[in-house]
């Protein structure tokens, strides 16, 4: 196993989360979905990750009230976003994790990352390896231009990035960089596990 993966692993499970290495996208699926009731409520965060991985139709196919405005239509989406928040299971990425056990995001409305620490009984992270970062200066790079960039190419919006691939701080209205979360460690009243996958995922 790669040092930076022991030393992620170590960090975390000292800072209190619940973390677990799979080697392979089917196995963390599979082991995630046993983990969800049907009598459960389910809201999902933007993540490429989750979209990927079809989480959401395994959840809709087992008849879990699943709630993701990225399924939603235009006119549907604050009211799916606002049953998401209200959901007792959270489910997203990050989009870094540092080896010191830190996890970083940045978002343009704050509905995902403030779901990661706040209001849920339980939030499960999926993330693969490819987002660990030495530390938080190297996580704010990835996500500045590697993560923003990626997402924005995909969204087609007016942002520099798009354009560059490079993080120029701008004041566009389409930037999705207005928020930036650090989670230290695991949330006081947050049932958090982190399901780590050694396989390059998202952005």
């Amino acid at each position: 196993m790669r040092k930076n993966i022991i030393n992620t692993i170590k960090s975390l499970r000292e800072k209190g989360y619940k973390t677990k290495l799979y080697t392979n996208v089917e196995d963390a699926k599979k082991e995630l979905i046993e983990k969800i009731d049907t009598s459960d409520t389910v809201g999902i965060g933007g993540s490429m990750t989750v979209f990927d991985m079809n989480i959401y139709e395994a959840l809709i196919e087992k008849n879990v009230k699943t709630y993701w405005h990225w399924k939603a239509s235009n006119e549907e989406v604050k009211d799916i976003r606002d049953k998401a928040d209200r959901a007792n299971i959270y489910i997203t990425s990050t989009n870094a994790i540092t080896e010191d056990g830190k996890l970083v995001n940045m978002d343009g409305v704050g509905n995902r990352v403030a779901s990661m620490f706040y209001g849920h009984d339980k939030v499960f992270i999926i993330v693969g390896t490819n987002k660990i970062c030495k530390d938080y200066e190297t996580a704010k790079d990835r996500i500045r231009n590697v993560a923003a960039p990626k997402n924005t190419e995909r969204l087609v919006l007016d942002t520099p990035c798009r354009l560059t691939g490079r993080c120029s701080d701008c004041k566009s209205s389409a930037r999705i960089c207005n928020i930036e979360t650090i989670i230290h460690r695991k949330p006081a009243d947050v049932d958090m596990t982190i399901f780590l996958i050694d396989e390059e995922l998202g952005y």
